[in-house]
C-alpha cells in the first residue's frame, strides 16, 4: 500500500488548442503603408529583450543581416483596470516598421485597437513603462503615469495615457531599454572597443536612466560587493556586463558578465546623497593643453585625461542634470553659460507637455555620434573624430547627478566548464504553491533551468539568495496565477513544476507526443505569461500561431513548425523555434462542451480552498508541498470532475493520505459513485455517461439526504426506516475491523489536522452563506473525532447535527502503538472549542479563556470574539491590544489565541464584574469604538447579514446606538455601516444634481437661451421662493438679450419723420438703461453653470434694438437719424462679457486651451472677450491661464483686454504678494518703474486697473514699497505735455482705494511705516493745504508743472479727498480709533460746509463708520445722529443757505445708510432692513440728482442686508425704479439699481455677503458711490471695478437633499449662536433651504427631527466641515424617517396622523393596517413584504386560522421595525419565529436556530446590558420588541417542556448511560443546546446522581454553568418529583 504515497507518473489535462496571432498584425495589413510591410514575409528573429515584470512578455525581431528588413515584434500583458467594467482583460503592444499598435481584448470583447502611433522612422523597440511624477508636497505619494515608449534610432517617443506627449532625443546610441520601478534604464550600444587607442581614457557609462521623459539622462553608478571594493562606488562602465533582466517589484536588474560568463543579480534603487557625492568628488585639475579643467566624473581612481584630441572626444561631464535637483548642489560648479536644457525641461514642464529638444550641450557632453536615419540627418553635434578645438565650446558644466544606483545582491559561482556556458535567454520569477519566491533563469547552452530561491527580508531593499536548484529544461515559463511554472523538458514533454517541485506532466490534446516527430517538424512551447518576464524567441513564419487555454489559466503548448531556412550569427539550437505567449486568466468562460478544467486557484467551491489553507498552515513545509501537489494532479486528471463532486475528491484524497481505505468506509465508499475510484489508489477513469445506470440509484438510496427525509418525523414512512437501518447493520457486521495505514504521509499529523479542520467549522458557522461547507465538513470531522476517541468532539458535532451525525457508525482502530505514533499537540484538548458557548458564556458574565484561531484563515471568528469582547464585557484593550502576543506556548507561530481577559473570579453578583464596566467608558463610547474597529476591519453591512442572527444581534444593538447620535465627521464607511446614509453621501463629496430649468410662462425655448440665465438649479429656487415668481419677475427685469418696447404715441401734429426720430430717441433713452444691466445679470448668475469643455461659453447678445407696436416694426439707432455717442457700447459689451464669464463655477473644470478657444474671431466681441477674462480671475480661472497666452493678450494692446487681464489676474492672486503678477502691473504703472527706464504709452485706465491690481494682489500685507508709492499716487501732480492731466480723480481714488487694500485693517500698527505718517499725509489729501515736495524715486518725474492745469503749491482736494478718505477707512477698518474718526466727522459750520462738496460728506460719513464699526446700530435714531446738530436743526438767519444744508443732510444720511449696508450685509436683520425702508421712504427731494444719487445708495444698502434672499419689498423698489427711463435716469442710475437688483438674488439667493475686512474692501469699489453719468464714462471712477463686489459673495445657502430621491426638500433646522455683547447665546429655528448666518456666529447647526434623523454639525471644532458643505452647493444629506412624510407632500405633519403615536403603541398593534406602510415608508422591500405577508386579501375561506395569526404576527412585526427606525430588524424577528415554528413541529434536524434563539435571550438577560440600559439616556430599550421575546420564549419552553413528560431518555443521557440511535433524537439535542447543559463527561464529573437535595443540585449546577431555568426542568428527573418540590420548598 505504501507505493500509493510516492510520486508517480500521473498527468494532468490541458484545454482545448486555440490558434493565435497578433491582432496588431491584422490590424497593421489595413494600414494605407501596408503594402510596404510586406508582414507575410517577416524573417525568424535572432536578438531578444525583455521588460520589467509588470510588462509581460516581449517578443522581438531585429536585424539579422544588413539587409533592410522589416521587423515585427510584440508583446502581451494582463491588464485590469477600474473604470471598465471589464476587470481583467489583456493588452498587445505590436510593432511593425513605423507603426506601433496598443490593442485590448477580453473573454466578452474581442481585440480592439485602444491607440495607435506612427513614427518617423522605424521602431526599434517598444515597451510599456511607468513613470513616477514627483508631487510638491515632500509627503505626498507620486503618482504613477503609465506609458508607452517607442523607441527610434534617435529618440524615444512616450505616450501617456492621459494625454501627453514626449520626445525625449537619445545622445548615444542605445542598444537596449528596460522598464524598472523608477522609469527607463538605458543600455548604450558599445561602439569599438577602447583597447585600440592610443592615450588611456576613462572608460563611459554603458547604462544610464531615465526617471521622465522631461528630466535628463543621468548614468547609473553601482556598489558591487566584494573584498576589496567595499567601498567603491563608480559608474557602470564595464562593457562587457549586459542586462538580461528587470523587474518592478522587487526592483532588480539580472546582468551577464561577458568575459566571466557569470550572471549576477543587482538591486535597483534611488541613490542616497553620500554616493552621488562620491561619485561626483573632483580629485585635484590637471590644466590641460587648451587650459580647460575638465572635472573627473567617474571612477575615482582615475585621473584627468590629458589629451583631447583623441577620437571620440572626452565626454567633459556627462551632466545631463536633472531638472528637479537644478539648486541641489551649488557647490560642484557655478552656471555661467547659457541656461542648458534641463532650465527648459524645467519650463516645459510646468505648462504644457513639450518636446525636450536635444540642445548643443548635451550631445557635445555625451559626445559621440548623433546620427539620424533621415537623410536631413546631418548633424550639427560633434561627430566621433571631432577634434578638441570643436569641443572647446563647452569649456566647463555641472557634472551629471545619478539618480539610481545598482547594488550587487547576488553573483553565480563560476562555472569551471565556462567556455560553454552561455547568456540567459529568459529569466522570470516564479513562486511555488508555499509562497517561496524564485529567480529562474534559463541557460540554454547547458538546457538548464537555474531556479534561485530568494527570501524578502524586513529591508524591503534587501533579498536575501539562498540555494541555486537546476532543472534540467529546454524552455520554461510562469503560470503565475497558480503559483507554478511549465518547463519543456529535452524530450519534448511538458512538466509542470510548483517551484523546484515536480508536480506532473501536462497532457495537450490535439498535438503529436513527444516521442512522435516528423523529420521536420519541432515541438516547442508557446509561453504564456502573467505578469512575469520572460524574454522569447519568437518566429513568424506560420501564419497562424497557436496558445492554449487551460480551463481559466492559460497554459503554453508544444507547436509543431517549419523549421526555416536562415542562418543566424548566433549558433543557438533553438534559435529560430516559435516561442508565443498568451495571456491568462484567473476567472474564465466555463464551456460545457469543451474539456476545460479549472486550475488550483479557481474553485467554485471556496471552501475547498479554505480547507487546503488550513491543512497548509499546520504542516512542515516539505509535506505541505507533497498534500498540494497530489490534490493538484487529482482536481486535474484527464476527464478531470465537475465542480460539485469537488468535495468528494478532497474528502476522498484527504482520508487516502491519512491512511484510511475510503473503498472500505461506507460514508466515503458512496462518494465513489460519482468519483469512480479513489483517485490516489486506481488512475481515473473517464468521466460516466450522461445517460445514467443503476448505480445511480444506488447512490441515491444511500445518500444521506435520503436518510434526513426518511430520518424526519414528518415522513412517518416508518418501514422504509427499519429496512434502511438493518439493511446498514448487516453491511457492517459482515465486514472486518478497519485500520488506519500508519505509513501514509498524513498520519502522524492527524491530530493537527483535525484540530485545524475543527476551528475552520466553527468558522464556518459564523457564516449563514457558509453553512452547508460545514455540514459536509462535519462528516470527515466526525469520522477522525471517532478514531481519535474524542468523544467530547462527537457529542459537540451530534449537539449540531442530531439527525445528520446519527447515520454515521463505523470507525476504525487505532492501536496504541500507532497513536503513540502521533504527534498529538498540546493545543488539542479534550474539551472542543465551540465559538456559540464562548459568545454565551460572554453574555452570561462567566469568565471565558481564550479562544484559538488561524491567522488569515479564522478571520470571522476573530472579528466576532474580539467585537464581544469590546462591547459585552466592555475591554477597551480588546481590539487595540496586539493579538499576536497571545501564543499557546506548545504551539508557537500555528495558533494564535484571540482574547486573553483578566479579571477576577466572576461572581453571580454584579457588582464584582465592576471591572469591566469601566466607569470612564459609558456604553455610548463602546459602542462607538466597536463600529469604527469594526470598519477598520473592512467589516460592512453585507458582511453582517451572512453573520448569524443570535451573534449579530449585539453588533446591531452598538450600530443602531450610533445611528441615533452620529458625529458629522466620520468617514464614509462608519457612516455607510450605521446605515445613515445622508451621512455617508455627505462623506462622498459630491455637489447637487442640477434640476432641469423651468421656463417661465411666456416665454418659447428659443428665446429661453439666449437671455443667460438658463442655468440657475431651477429646483433649489422652488424651494426657497415657492409661493411665486419673483424669480422670473427678476430675470424678466434683467434680460438684456430681447428687443425693448418703444412705445411712442404718434400726435396728428408730428410729422413722419419726427416721429421716427422721437422713437429713435425713445430708445436711445431706454439703451442707457439696457446698457446697465449686464452687471446686475453678473451678480444674478454668479457662479451658477459648469461649462462643457468642448463649447464655447454662451454669451447672451447684448440687443439695443426696439419693436414698436401695435405693428411691432423694428427701430435701429443706426439709422442716421439721431446722433449716437461714439464707443456708446464698448463698455457694456465688456460688462456683458463679464457677466457671461460669471457664471461659470469655481469648480467647474477650465484650462488655458478653452480659455483660448473662447476668443471671438471678429474684433468687435474683443471688448466682451476682455470682460469674460475678467471674470475668469474673479472665479479663480485665470490662474490656468499660461504666461505665454497672457503676455500674447497684453502685447496686442486693446485696451480693454488689458484691463480686463490685470484685474481679473490680480484677483485671482488676491493677497498673494505673487511675483511674476507684480512684475506684469509694475509695467503697466510709471511710479512703480526705475526712473531711468523709458517712459511707457499706457492708456489711462489701464494704469488705473494696474494701480487697483496691485492693491489686491498685496491686499491686507502691510507692504512698504508698495505703500509708499500708491501714497504718492493718490497726490500725483498733472505733468507737462499734457500728462496726467484727464480723469485724474479716478486714478487718485484707485490709488487710494489701492492704498487701503494693503494696509486693510492695520490701523495704527503699520509696522515700518511709521517715518511715511500715513494718515497725516491722507487727512491733509482730504482737507487740502500746502503741497509737500515728492519724495523718493519718483521726484525727478514731478519736477516740472503742467502747462495746462495751474493748481499752484496747494493739494486739489476735489481730486485727492476720495481716495484719501477710503484709504482711511480701510486702514482703520472695525479698528473703533475714535481719533480718526473725528478727523471724519462732518462740519459743524455753516462756514466749513460751503468748502466741502456734497458727495465727500458722503464718503466721510460712511468712512467714520465703519471705522467705528461697533457702534453701528440699526435704528433710525443712530442714522439721524449722524448728521451734526447746525446741519440737522439749523439756527435761522438770514445768510443761511438751505439748499446747502438740505444736500447735506441728505447725503451724511445716505452715508449713514451705507454704513448699514456694510454692518449688516448679507444678515437679512429685520432691524436694519427696516430702518433703511424707512430712510428710503423719507427721501425729502433736494434736486433730481442728488435725490437720485441717495435713493441708489440706500437702495444698494437695502440689498446689500438682504442680499441672496430674494426679498419682495426690495425687489418691488427695483421694478419701480427700473421703469423710469426719462431723461434725468442716466446710465449709472441704471447701473446702481440694477446691481442692486443682482446682489438680492446674488447667485440666484445660493450667494450672499460675507462683512470679512476683504469682502467690504471689494464692496467699497464696487460701489463706489459715484456712478458714471454715461456709458463710456470713467472720469471718477472705472467701470470695471463694478465688478469686484463678486469677491464679497460666500455661498452660505444650506439645501437639505434627501439621500433616498437625491431631490432637495425642506427640513428644520436649530441654529445656535454664540454669546455675543449684544445677545445671549440663543437658538432659532429655520426652515431649510435657509441662507446661513455668517459661520464665525454660530456655535451649532442642527437638523431637528422628528421627520428627519438629527444631524449636528458642531462650530467649536471649526467651521471647516460647514464651509466645505456649503462649498459644494450647500447640499446638506438628509434622511426621512420612518413613517414620515416630507413636508412638501404634508406641511402641517396631518397625514401622518396615521401613523399611531409610537408611546402607547401596545393597543394599536392589532389595529394597524398593512395598507398603510406607504406612510412609514419609501422603502420599497418593505412595502412589498406588507403587500405579499401582510394582507389577507389573498386568504381563502378555507384556510385555518393558523395563517391569520401568521399574517397578524407578520403585521405587528412590521409595525415594530417600521415604528421603531430599525427595519433590518425584520430578518431577525422571521428567523426567531421560524426557529420556535420548527421547534413546535418537531423537525429541527440542526440545532443552528435553537443556538441563536438561546443568544437572544441571554443577551436580553445579560446583566451587563441591563445595567447599561439602565444608566443609558432616554431610557431606550434593546432592539427587540419588549412583548415578542417573552412569547417566542414561552411557546420554546412549552415544547419542550411537553418532550419532557413521561419516562424519559434524558434521564438516561443524564447518568451517562450508552443511548441507542433510536434514543438520540434530534428533541434531545435542542433540549441539551436550549439548556446549556454540558457534555456527559463534565456531568458524570459532578456526580448529579447522587443528589438527595434541590440545594445540592442547585450548587451542583451552578458550577456547571447551567442556568437555574434548566435546573426547574432537570431537578424532577434527577431528584424524582416528590422529593425535587420538597427540597424546593425547604429552599
Amino acid at each position: 500500500m505504501s507505493n500509493v504515497y510516492e510520486e508517480r507518473a500521473t498527468m494532468i489535462a490541458a484545454g482545448e488548442l486555440q490558434s493565435f496571432g497578433p491582432f496588431g498584425r491584422e490590424h497593421c495589413k489595413n494600414h494605407p503603408n501596408a503594402v510596404n510591410l510586406q508582414l507575410r514575409q517577416l524573417q525568424p528573429a535572432s536578438e531578444l529583450w525583455s521588460s520589467d515584470g509588470a510588462a509581460g512578455l516581449v517578443g522581438s525581431l531585429q536585424e539579422v543581416t544588413l539587409q533592410e528588413k522589416k521587423r515585427e515584434c510584440w508583446l502581451l500583458r494582463k491588464g485590469s483596470s477600474v473604470d471598465s467594467d471589464e476587470m481583467e482583460y489583456d493588452e498587445e503592444l505590436y510593432a511593425a516598421g513605423n507603426m506601433v499598435i496598443w490593442s485590448k481584448g477580453s473573454k466578452s470583447q474581442a481585440s480592439h485597437v485602444y491607440k495607435a502611433f506612427t513614427v518617423d522612422s522605424p521602431v526599434q523597440q517598444a515597451l510599456w513603462c511607468n513613470f513616477g511624477i514627483p508631487q510638491k508636497k515632500k509627503d505626498e505619494q507620486e503618482i504613477l503615469e503609465q506609458t508607452v515608449c517607442i523607441v527610434q534610432s534617435s529618440c524615444v517617443n512616450v505616450h501617456s495615457v492621459t494625454g501627453k506627449d514626449f520626445i525625449s532625443p537619445l545622445p548615444f546610441q542605445v542598444s537596449n531599454l528596460w522598464p524598472t520601478k523608477f522609469g527607463l534604464l538605458l543600455e548604450r550600444k558599445n561602439s569599438a572597443p577602447d583597447a585600440s587607442q592610443s592615450p588611456p581614457r576613462e572608460p563611459l557609462p554603458t547604462v544610464f536612466s531615465m526617471l521622465h521623459p522631461l528630466d535628463e539622462i543621468a548614468p547609473v553608478v553601482c556598489r558591487p560587493t566584494g573584498l576589496f571594493e567595499a567601498a567603491r562606488v563608480q559608474y557602470v562602465s564595464d562593457s562587457t556586463m549586459k542586462i538580461v533582466f528587470s523587474n518592478c517589484e522587487p526592483s532588480i536588474v539580472m546582468t551577464y558578465d561577458t568575459v566571466q560568463c557569470i550572471h549576477s543579480v543587482w538591486a535597483l534603487r534611488k541613490v542616497t546623497p553620500d554616493e552621488q557625492s562620491t561619485v561626483l568628488k573632483c580629485p585635484e585639475q590637471v590644466a590641460t593643453p587648451q587650459g580647460l579643467m575638465p572635472p573627473s566624473f567617474l571612477t575615482t581612481h582615475l585621473r584627468n585625461i590629458s589629451r583631447m584630441d583623441s577620437p571620440g572626444s572626452p565626454f567633459h561631464c556627462h551632466a545631463l542634470h536633472n531638472q528637479n535637483r537644478m539648486t541641489s548642489s551649488p557647490g560642484l560648479h557655478s552656471r555661467t553659460h547659457s541656461p542648458s536644457i534641463s532650465s527648459m525641461a524645467a519650463l516645459s514642464r510646468s505648462h504644457s507637455p513639450g518636446m525636450a529638444a536635444p540642445s548643443f550641450s548635451v550631445a557635445a557632453r555625451f559626445n559621440m555620434s548623433y546620427h539620424s536615419s533621415s537623410p536631413r540627418g546631418h548633424s550639427l553635434l560633434p561627430s566621433p573624430n571631432s577634434t578638441a578645438n570643436e569641443s572647446v565650446l563647452v569649456p566647463e558644466m555641472e557634472p551629471i547627478v545619478p539618480d539610481l544606483c545598482i547594488e550587487q545582491l547576488w553573483s553565480e559561482t563560476a562555472s569551471s566548464h565556462r567556455e560553454m556556458s552561455c547568456q540567459a535567454s529568459k529569466v522570470f520569477i516564479t513562486s511555488d504553491l508555499c509562497e517561496n519566491k524564485y529567480l529562474c533563469f534559463l541557460v540554454e547552452s547547458h538546457q538548464q533551468l537555474r531556479c534561485v530561491k530568494f527570501i524578502e527580508s524586513n529591508n524591503p531593499s534587501q533579498l536575501i539568495f539562498a540555494s541555486v536548484a537546476t532543472i534540467p529544461a529546454k524552455d520554461a515559463a510562469p503560470l503565475q496565477d497558480i503559483d507554478a511554472m511549465l518547463v519543456l523538458e529535452a524530450n519534448g514533454s511538458l512538466v509542470l513544476y510548483t517551484g523546484v517541485t515536480r508536480v506532473s506532466k501536462v497532457f495537450v490534446p490535439g498535438l503529436l507526443s513527444p516521442t512522435f516527430s516528423l523529420s521536420n517538424h519541432v515541438t516547442h512551447l508557446s509561453t504564456p505569461m502573467d505578469s512575469v518576464s520572460t524574454p522569447a524567441k519568437l518566429s513568424s513564419s506560420l501564419p497562424l500561431l497557436h496558445s492554449l487555454l487551460v480551463g481559466q489559466v492559460a497554459m503554453p503548448s508544444p507547436v509543431s513548425e517549419l523549421r526555416g531556412t536562415t542562418k543566424h550569427h548566433e549558433t543557438s539550437w533553438l534559435g529560430d523555434y516559435t516561442f508565443q505567449q498568451s495571456v491568462p486568466y484567473i476567472h474564465a468562460l466555463r464551456d460545457p462542451v469543451s474539456s476545460r478544467v479549472t486550475l488550483f486557484d479557481t474553485y467554485n467551491c471556496t471552501f475547498s480552498v479554505k480547507c487546503l489553507q488550513a491543512v497548509r498552515f499546520i504542516l512542515p513545509k516539505e509535506t505541505a508541498m507533497k498534500v498540494l501537489i497530489k490534490w493538484y494532479n487529482i482536481y486535474n486528471a484527464p476527464g478531470g470532475p465537475s465542480a460539485h463532486l469537488e468535495w468528494n475528491l478532497f474528502v476522498t484524497c484527504f482520508m487516502t493520505l491519512m491512511g484510511y481505505n475510503t473503498e472500505r468506509l461506507g460514508w466515503t465508499r458512496n462518494l465513489h459513485f460519482e468519483v469512480p475510484l479513489s483517485p490516489v489508489i486506481a488512475p481515473k477513469k473517464a468521466r460516466p455517461s450522461d445517460t445514467g445506470s443503476d448505480e445511480d440509484w444506488d447512490y441515491m438510496w444511500c445518500s444521506d439526504y435520503h436518510r434526513q427525509v426518511v430520518f424526519r418525523h414528518a415522513c412517518g414512512a416508518v418501514s422504509l426506516e427499519s429496512t434502511d437501518t438493518s439493511g446498514c447493520e448487516e453491511s457492517l457486521s459482515s465486514t472486518p475491523a478497519l485500520r488506519l495505514d500508519p505509513s501514509a504521509p498524513l498520519f502522524p499529523h492527524i491530530p493537527a489536522l483535525f484540530y485545524v479542520l475543527h476551528l475552520l467549522y466553527e468558522e464556518l458557522k459564523l457564516d449563514e452563506l457558509q453553512r452547508s461547507g460545514g455540514r459536509s465538513l462535519v462528516g470527515l470531522l466526525q469520522q477522525l473525532a471517532r478514531d481519535l476517541q474524542l468523544e467530547e468532539y462527537i457529542d459537540l458535532y451530534w449537539r449540531d447535527y442530531p439527525s445528520f451525525i446519527t447515520t454515521f457508525k463505523e470507525s476504525c482502530i487505532i492501536d496504541q502503538a500507532q497513536m503513540e505514533q502521533m504527534l498529538r499537540p498540546s493545543f488539542l484538548r479534550a474539551e472542543p472549542p465551540c465559538v456559540f458557548s464562548w459568545l454565551s458564556s460572554c453574555l452570561r458574565g462567566e469568565e471565558v479563556a481564550p479562544f484559538p484561531y488561524l491567522p488569515g484563515i479564522c478571520e470571522r471568528t476573530k472579528l466576532l470574539v474580539l467585537s464581544y469582547a469590546l462591547y459585552i464585557i466592555g475591554d477597551d484593550n480588546a481590539t487595540s491590544v496586539d493579538i499576536n502576543s497571545y501564543k499557546l506556548d506548545s504551539c508557537p507561530n500555528i495558533l494564535t489565541m484571540i482574547f486573553q481577559l483578566e479579571t477576577e473570579k466572576c461572581n453571580p453578583c454584579f457588582s464584582s464584574r465592576s471591572s469591566c464596566m469601566k466607569p470612564d467608558a459609558p456604553n455610548e463610547s463602546l459602542a462607538v469604538k466597536l463600529v469604527v474597529w469594526l470598519t477598520s476591519e473592512g467589516f460592512t453591512l453585507k458582511d453582517l447579514e451572512s453573520v448569524p442572527f443570535g451573534v449579530a444581534l449585539p453588533i446591531r444593538d452598538a450600530i443602531y446606538q450610533c445611528r441615533e447620535q452620529p458625529c458629522s465627521d466620520w468617514s464614509e464607511d462608519v457612516c455607510l455601516l450605521i446605515g445613515r446614509q445622508d451621512l455617508t453621501k455627505q462623506a462622498h463629496k459630491v455637489t447637487v444634481a442640477k434640476g432641469k430649468a423651468v421656463s417661465a410662462p411666456a416665454t418659447t425655448e428659443a428665446e429661453e437661451e439666449e437671455d443667460g440665465m438658463t442655468d440657475l438649479n431651477q429646483d433649489v429656487i422652488g424651494l426657497i421662493w415657492s409661493q411665486d415668481l419673483r424669480v422670473h419677475e427678476a430675470r424678466r427685469l434683467l434680460q438684456s438679450s430681447r428687443p425693448v418696447r418703444v412705445s411712442v404715441v404718434h400726435l396728428p401734429e408730428v410729422s413722419d419723420h419726427e416721429y421716427i426720430e422721437e422713437k429713435e430717441n425713445k430708445l436711445l433713452q431706454l439703451c442707457q438703461r439696457t446698457m446697465a444691466l449686464p452687471v446686475g445679470r453678473g451678480l444674478f448668475t454668479l457662479f451658477s453653470y459648469h461649462p462643457v469643455p468642448t463649447e464655447p461659453l454662451p454669451v447672451p447678445k447684448l440687443n439695443l434694438t426696439g419693436r414698436a407696436p401695435p405693428q411691432n416694426t423694428m427701430v435701429d439707432l443706426n439709422s442716421g437719424n439721431i446722433d449716437v455717442p461714439p464707443n456708446m457700447t464698448s463698455w457694456s459689451s465688456f460688462h456683458n462679457g463679464v457677466a457671461a464669464g460669471l457664471k461659470i463655477a469655481p469648480a467647474s473644470q477650465v484650462d488655458s486651451a478653452w480659455i483660448a478657444y473662447n476668443k471671438p474671431k471678429s474684433p468687435e466681441l474683443a471688448n466682451e472677450y476682455a470682460g469674460f477674462l475678467m471674470a475668469l480671475g474673479l472665479n479663480g480661472h485665470l490662474t490656468k491661464l499660461a504666461t505665454l497666452n497672457i503676455h500674447d493678450y497684453l502685447t496686442k494692446g486693446h485696451e480693454m483686454t488689458s484691463i480686463g487681464l490685470l484685474l481679473g489676474v490680480s484677483a485671482a492672486k488676491l493677497s498673494t504678494m505673487d511675483m511674476s503678477i507684480t512684475r506684469l502691473l509694475s509695467i503697466h504703472i510709471p511710479a512703480l518703474l526705475p526712473p531711468t527706464s523709458t517712459e511707457l504709452d499706457v492708456p489711462h485706465n489701464v494704469q488705473v486697473a494696474a494701480v487697483v491690481g496691485i492693491g489686491l494682489v498685496y491686499q491686507g500685507t502691510g507692504h512698504r514699497h508698495n505703500a509708499e508709492v500708491l501714497l504718492a499716487e493718490i497726490g500725483r501732480p498733472p505733468g507737462p505735455e499734457m500728462e496726467y492731466c484727464t480723469d485724474r480723480e479716478s486714478y487718485s481714488l484707485a490709488a487710494g482705494l489701492a492704498l487701503g487694500m494693503v494696509c486693510l485693517g492695520h490701523g495704527s500698527n503699520l509696522i515700518g511705516m511709521s517715518d511715511l505718517n500715513v494718515p497725516e499725509q491722507l487727512y491733509q489729501y482730504m482737507v487740502g493745504g500746502h503741497r509737500r515736495t515728492h519724495a523718493g524715486i519718483n521726484r525727478e518725474k514731478h519736477k516740472s508743472p503742467s502747462y495746462q492745469i495751474k493748481e499752484g503749491d496747494t493739494i486739489n482736494v476735489d481730486v485727492t479727498c476720495p481716495g484719501a478718505t477710503l484709504a482711511l477707512a480701510m486702514i482703520y477698518l472695525k479698528t473703533n480709533n475714535r481719533s480718526i474718526a473725528d478727523w471724519l466727522k462732518a462740519p459743524d459750520t455753516m462756514f466749513l460746509l460751503d468748502f466741502i462738496k456734497p458727495e465727500f460728506l458722503l464718503l466721510r460719513t460712511l468712512a467714520r463708520c465703519i471705522i467705528m464699526w461697533d457702534e453701528i446700530l440699526p435704528n433710525s435714531e443712530w442714522v439721524s445722529s449722524n448728521v451734526p446738530q447746525n446741519i440737522g436743526n439749523p439756527v435761522v438767519s438770514e445768510d443761511l443757505n438751505m439748499e446747502t444744508l438740505a444736500q447735506a443732510h441728505d447725503y451724511i444720511i445716505a452715508g449713514a445708510c451705507m454704513a448699514v449696508g456694510f454692518r449688516f450685509a448679507g444678515s437679512a436683520n429685520s432691524d436694519a432692513f427696516d430702518c433703511l425702508v424707512k430712510s428710503f421712504v423719507s427721501n425729502p427731494s433736494t434736486g433730481h440728482y442728488n435725490l437720485q444719487t441717495c435713493l441708489s445708495m440706500v437702495l444698494l444698502a437695502l440689498s446689500m442686508v438682504m442680499a441672496g434672499s430674494g426679498n419682495l419689498k426690495v425687489l418691488q423698489l427695483c421694478r419701480f425704479l427700473h421703469k423710469r427711463t426719462s431723461g434725468e435716469m442716466n446710465y449709472g442710475f441704471h447701473m446702481a439699481h440694477h446691481m442692486a437688483l443682482g446682489l438680492l438674488f446674488l447667485g440666484g439667493g445660493r450667494y450672499t455677503l460675507s462683512t470679512s475686512n476683504s469682502a467690504i474692501a471689494a464692496l467699497l469699489c464696487a460701489l463706489y458711490p459715484h456712478f458714471p453719468a454715461h456709458s463710456t464714462d470713467n472720469r471718477y471712477h472705472l467701470q470695471a471695478l463694478r465688478h469686484l463686489g463678486v469677491l464679497a459673495a460666500e455661498p452660505r445657502l444650506l439645501v437639505p437633499v434627501d439621500v433616498d430621491t437625491l431631490k432637495p426638500c425642506y427640513a428644520l433646522l436649530d441654529v445656535t449662536y454664540k454669546e455675543t455683547p449684544w445677545y445671549e447665546e440663543t437658538t432659532v429655528e429655520l426652515m431649510a433651504p435657509t441662507m446661513l448666518p455668517e459661520l464665525q456666529l454660530l456655535k451649532k447647526v442642527k437638523v431637528k427631527g422628528p421627520r428627519y434623523w438629527e444631524l449636528s454639525i458642531d462650530m467649536s471644532k471649526g467651521t471647516q466641515h460647514l464651509e466645505s458643505i456649503l462649498s459644494r452647493d450647500g447640499v446638506l444629506y438628509v434622511k426621512l424617517r420612518a413613517g414620515q412624510l416630507p413636508y412638501k407632500d404634508d406641511p402641517r405633519g396631518w397625514k401622518s396622523l396615521l401613523a399611531p403615536n409610537v408611546n402607547n403603541r401596545n393597543s394599536e398593534v392589532r389595529t394597524f393596517k398593512p395598507e398603510a406602510i406607504s406612510t412609514f415608508t419609501s422603502d420599497a422591500a418593505l412595502v412589498s413584504f406588507a403587500e405579499y405577508f401582510c394582507k389577507t386579501a389573498y386568504v381563502s375561506p378555507l384556510v385555518n386560522g393558523l395563517k391569520q395569526d401568521t399574517l397578524a404576527l407578520f403585521s405587528a412585526i412590521l409595525y415594530e421595525c417600521v415604528t421603531q427606525e430599525n427595519p433590518e430588524m425584520l430578518p431577525t424577528y422571521i428567523a426567531i419565529d421560524q426557529a420556535v415554528r420548527t421547534l413546535e413541529q418537531t423537525e429541527m434536524c440542526e440545532t443552528f436556530a435553537l443556538w441563536q434563539m438561546r443568544l437572544v435571550l441571554e443577551l436580553c438577560e445579560s446583566r451587563v446590558l441591563q445595567h447599561r440600559l439602565r444608566e443609558g439616556a432616554q431610557g431606550r430599550g434593546l432592539l427587540l420588541s419588549s412583548e415578542f421575546l417573552p412569547v417566542m420564549k414561552n411557546s420554546a419552553d412549552g415544547t419542550l417542556d411537553r418532550w419532557l413528560t413521561g419516562d424519559h431518555v434524558l434521564r438516561s443521557y443524564m447518568s451517562g448511560q450508552s443511548l441507542t440511535e433510536d434514543m438520540l433524537s434530534n428533541m434531545l439535542a435542542c433540549f441539551l443546546v436550549y439548556h446549556s447543559i454540558p457534555c456527559l463527561s463534565k456531568m458524570s464529573a459532578t456526580h448529579l446522581e447522587g443528589s438527595t437535595s434541590f440545594p445540592e443540585l442547585l450548587l451542583k449546577f451552578s458550577q456547571l454553568g447551567i442556568p437555574v431555568r434548566a435546573l426547574l426542568r432537570l431537578g424532577p428527573l434527577l431528584l424524582g418529583t416528590a422529593g425535587f418540590w420538597t427540597g424546593q420548598l425547604a429552599c
